[in-house]
């Protein structure tokens, strides 16, 4: 990492979605990524590097810091050029406590440079203003910089990914060795998400990562193999799971998740998994009466699936998200809202055939709601939202993205909600000005997306402005959106995140 100051390299590009790339390494494990548990901020593709000396200028007018000196920061570039062998492990994963990494009398500078960049008390402090990727790269400078990094307080929220190929070293004689996961049972991760692994991959990381059998909380398996006995031993084993995703995995059964499920997961999440239908909901209500969060997406589940939630689930569930779960109507949605009384998040996101009376139901019946998503419900109206705001109290965020039926007068309706703080309105193709005017009397409002809306012109959106406590405004694809609104917004909208 260079120093951005003198014009050199920044680190790499952070992807939207936030995962961290890790470069490639001779040990196999080069597309090992890291990923967090929130999104990464919708404005920025890539993040600069944060941090060009050791002491940033932020940190160098702190006077709570035992300091020396401040007179000659430095250099992170100095640092880690000399820092990096042939071969070093990025992340730990399978690092030599043998590399031949610099001591604090080889590092450049003044004996009291030397002091700084090693004393534990300022780096705890310090390591906070970096973000993840820079934090895999620093751990490569010095024993002292890794012993201090691998803390697990600097990794809380982050969840390592990895890929089939990467749990496995090619020996000299084509044998495989499965790698060493030590780097990450020092940080203490307790959660991973495993990318096409196997039922003997799976095996193989219980029996190699140390926290496997009581310390992992949290097990996701994307595009998998998995069957109905992996599934089986992997929930017998890993006696810490408590939240469990499966995506994209076609090969286990219903069966399987009869056969392993067990009460204490709390959250379960299933999406794109060809087998998984009525049965499958079943099994869940029966088997997780601590349920608090569930997850799916099912191409095949019915209403009568809705109806085997029982009495138990009713006093625990409090997030529900079925998207794209084709099949629900609305007397899916009788069922649901008769058993889970107590929801706080519901998501109906992509269930096409629920329409203005099924909303009438969900308002009616849960007055809990803090977070409603009816994106992509073709059949919502402006009646549906007329019900939201007479009887949804308490809600928070709503999501309409793609209800091309609504209309201005559903957002009058909208503008008498003062506990709303985020509207999503994302491709609501019959939004126009007249519309956004009734907004503009809610202060509460702190997130508005107006992406994708054809008819909203720059006249329209100047209003905006009145919103003073706006945080964030997303304009993406809006034709009235021009340089000149954004220079505007910028002059009078000084503390909103604008989004073009």
């Amino acid at each position: 990492m260079s120093n951005a100051r003198n014009g050199d390299t920044k680190l790499p590009c952070l992807p939207r979605n936030g995962l961290v790339k890790i470069p490639t390494q001779p040990n196999g494990l080069g597309s090992a990524s890291i990923t967090k548990g929130t999104p990464a901020m919708k404005n920025r593709l890539c993040q600069p590097s944060s941090v060009p000396a050791i002491l940033s200028p932020a940190l160098a007018h702190r006077s709570d810091l035992p300091i020396p000196s401040l007179a000659s920061p430095l250099s992170l570039a100095a640092l880690a050029s000399v820092s990096s062998p042939p071969g070093a492990s990025l992340v730990g994963l399978n690092a030599s406590e043998g590399s031949e990494q610099p001591s604090p009398e080889r590092l450049p500078g003044s004996p009291s440079e030397r002091q700084l960049a090693v004393d534990e008390k300022i780096l705890n402090r310090l390591f906070w203003y970096f973000s993840a990727c820079e934090k895999c790269v620093l751990a490569q400078v010095c024993k002292a910089w890794r012993r201090v990094l691998y803390q697990p307080k600097f990794w809380v929220g982050l969840t390592p990914v990895l890929h089939t190929k990467e749990l496995y070293n090619i020996l000299p004689g084509g044998e495989k060795e499965f790698v060493s996961l030590q780097g990450f049972a020092v940080r203490g991760f307790d959660g991973f998400c495993l990318v096409g692994v196997s039922d003997l991959d799976i095996c193989e990381f219980i029996d190699n990562y140390p926290l496997s059998k009581k310390g992992v909380k949290s097990m996701s398996l994307k595009r998998s193999t998995i069957t109905d006995a992996g599934l089986e031993v992997m929930l017998e084993q890993m006696q810490g799971v408590v939240r469990l995703e499966l995506s994209g995995c076609n090969d286990f059964t219903e069966a399987g998740l009869w056969s392993s499920l067990n009460a204490r997961i709390t959250a379960l999440s299933v999406s794109d998994c060809i087998n998984v239908a009525d049965d499958a909901i079943a099994a869940i209500s029966q088997l997780l009466p601590n349920l608090t969060e569930l997850n799916l997406q099912a191409y095949h589940v019915t209403d009568t699936a809705l109806a085997y939630f029982t009495a138990k689930q009713g006093y625990t569930t409090h997030t529900l998200r079925l998207n794209s779960c084709w099949e629900i109507t609305n007397h899916g949605v009788v069922n649901m809202v008769h058993s889970l009384p107590n929801l706080s998040v519901l998501s109906l996101s992509g269930c096409s055939k629920v329409t203005d009376d099924g909303v009438e139901l969900v308002a009616e019946n849960l007055r809990k709601l803090r977070s409603l998503d009816l994106s992509w419900c073709p059949r919502i109206t402006d009646m549906a939202l007329e019900y939201i705001a007479c009887d949804l109290h308490k809600l928070e965020e709503l999501v309409l993205d793609r209800c091309v039926r609504i209309t201005d007068t559903g957002l009058s309706y909208l503008s008498t909600m003062s506990s709303l703080r985020s509207l999503y309105l994302r491709w609501c193709c019959q939004v126009q000005d007249f519309g956004l005017k009734h907004l503009l009397g809610m202060s509460s409002l702190r997130l508005l997306s107006l992406a994708g809306c054809p008819l909203l012109t720059t006249t329209g959106l100047s209003g905006l402005v009145q919103l003073q406590e706006l945080e964030e405004l997303e304009l993406t694809n809006c034709p009235g959106a021009t340089p000149e609104l954004f220079k505007y917004f910028s002059q009078h909208l000084p503390c909103c995140m604008v989004i073009e």
